[in-house]
């Protein structure tokens, strides 16, 4: 189906099976980010690819979760428990959404990577609310590390990044969490986040407003 007609006529029910679909983002809302980027880039940047999705295809744009969890050993904001950000937040409005829309799938448009830990629980929270869950995780395998070039290039995009402090962002003393260079617990737990530290130490980031939107 041309996607330009499920943009503009969204309003009807053309497809019984598009509209069957709803896309939610979930982010983190309190994580810093440095200097340059806000404390919910995560946030912002899943709410605007689910809502670009959503626009596209026709599908129901369900919005945003309130919260989101993280890896014990990552220590860069404010973040729920796994279990109180499934049981919480997730399940609960799964099933007002569930109840009110009746839809078939929800896509999860996941931002944040400490979001990783409720893979394992997807099926378990589709069959506690009768509905298929899929998480997408795209965003987390393509932006690269923790608020460096991926990240900033998305937020150059969307307008939400302070260019005149992208020089203080290159100071990982006071911005320890910037390829996560600074956190001492995350790089000894897990090689990855270690290897994408030292590589930006070596090599630096940079901002590619066009890069950005072919991230989005």
């Amino acid at each position: 189906m041309d996607e330009f007609k499920l943009k503009y006529d969204s309003g009807n029910v053309i497809s019984n099976d598009v509209h069957k679909i709803g896309i939610i983002a979930l982010g983190s809302y309190l994580e810093n980010h440095g200097a340059a980027l806000p404390i919910d880039t995560d946030s912002k940047i899943a709410a605007n690819v689910a809502l670009n999705v959503a626009t596209k295809t026709g599908a129901v744009y369900l919005g945003i979760f309130y919260g989101a969890t993280e890896y014990d050993y990552v220590k860069h904001g404010i973040h729920l428990s796994c279990d109180d950000l499934i049981n919480n937040e997730i399940i609960p409005q799964l099933k007002h959404i569930k109840n009110s829309l009746n839809l078939e799938y929800v896509i999860i448009v996941n931002g944040h990577g400490g979001n990783n830990l409720i893979m394992d629980s997807i099926d378990m929270i589709s069959e506690n609310i009768g509905m298929n869950v899929i998480f997408n995780n795209s965003i987390i395998e393509n932006e690269g590390p923790h608020a460096t070039t991926g990240e900033l290039s998305m937020g150059a995009a969307l307008g939400i990044i302070d260019i005149e402090r992208l020089k203080e962002h290159e100071n990982y003393t006071l911005h320890p969490e910037v390829a996560m260079i600074g956190l001492t617990d995350a790089r000894e737990n897990n090689e990855i986040i270690n290897q994408e530290a030292e590589t930006i130490k070596k090599e630096g980031f940079s901002v590619d407003v066009e890069y950005g939107h072919k991230l989005l």
